[in-house]
């Protein structure tokens, strides 16, 4: 059994865009300048959005936070984004999600410049990714492509049972996974809560990929002998033996299904760190766009 250590992969990623920035600015260049807009206090959310600042700084980008009240206005987030749109030094920039109830977060989202959208979670981004066009990839989706391909896990002509159907990470790794490439080339199964025989498609799955957020879901008597198993739940489980109150699961049983598993993602430490990389190479890519 082998680990898939997002963590090292995560920083391995960020070591060879440091080198990318470093060149840059030896030649006088414009550095990568990502932006992040934070409506609220969420504690999630202001966790997440200053880890992306700390990745910003260690590797030499610019970085803006927009942090706005609770209370911000939908008409008053959406003249933010177009500002956002309209700056040349903005190379790319996220909404952060979730946005408080009174704001429409797709109106919000379709406001979004798709050339500036290093989420990758506009519609234009999205149609380009199913097409197999060069886009913006959906950070998680891409970090997990991302972690298999510097693992060399063999995909294709493997069944993958994707279990989640979100547009962030269930519908776009289907996607993905489906697709010629490498990784890619395998038979994807798109499972969800209505899906009645799931423990008979897991048990046929060479991996599992797992986006449900219902913590230890995922058993070992339903996978089967050398599965691949990616884990993109994360679920914080309150435990007053704990310092934090809490501690992090996954959707995956780790324990036992890791002793049945020839790959595995831990929580956390496993697609997690690939999330913020992504976000950073997708900067990248969106500062080459706009010089050239």
């Amino acid at each position: 059994m082998e680990i898939l250590d997002g963590k090292k992969i995560s920083n391995q990623i960020k070591e060879e865009i440091t080198v990318e920035v470093a060149q840059m600015k030896e030649r006088g260049e414009k550095v990568p300048h990502l932006a992040a807009v934070l409506v609220g206090n969420d504690g999630a959310s202001l966790t997440y959005v200053g880890s992306k600042v700390r990745s910003c700084k260690k590797i030499g980008f610019e970085s803006t936070l927009i942090h706005l009240p609770e209370e911000t206005t939908e008409e008053d987030l959406l003249k933010q984004v177009h500002q956002l749109n309209n700056d040349p030094a903005i190379d790319g920039y996220i909404v952060q999600l979730p946005l408080p109830k009174h704001i429409d977060e797709e109106k919000v989202l379709m406001a979004v410049d798709p050339d500036k959208d290093v989420d990758g979670f506009h519609p234009t981004n999205f149609g380009k990714m199913a097409l197999d066009m060069e886009t913006f990839i959906s950070a998680t989706p891409f970090g997990i492509m991302e972690l298999l391909k510097r693992y060399n896990v063999d995909t294709e002509g493997k069944h993958t049972v994707v279990i989640g159907r979100s547009h962030i990470v269930g519908r776009p790794i289907s996607i993905l996974m489906s697709q010629k490439g490498k990784p890619g080339n395998s038979t994807v199964t798109l499972a969800h809560s209505r899906t009645q025989n799931l423990k008979e498609l897991t048990l046929q799955a060479d991996i599992v990929i797992s986006a449900l957020g219902v913590p230890r879901f995922l058993k070992a008597d339903m996978v089967k002998e050398g599965v691949t198993i990616i884990d993109v739940g994360i679920t914080r489980v309150a435990d007053d033996t704990k310092e934090k109150g809490y501690y992090i699961t996954g959707d995956v049983d780790f324990d036992n299904v890791s002793k049945k598993a020839s790959f595995i993602t831990p929580v956390p430490g496993g697609v997690g760190p690939m999330t913020i990389a992504m976000l950073l190479k997708n900067t990248l890519l969106a500062r080459e766009r706009h010089n050239n």
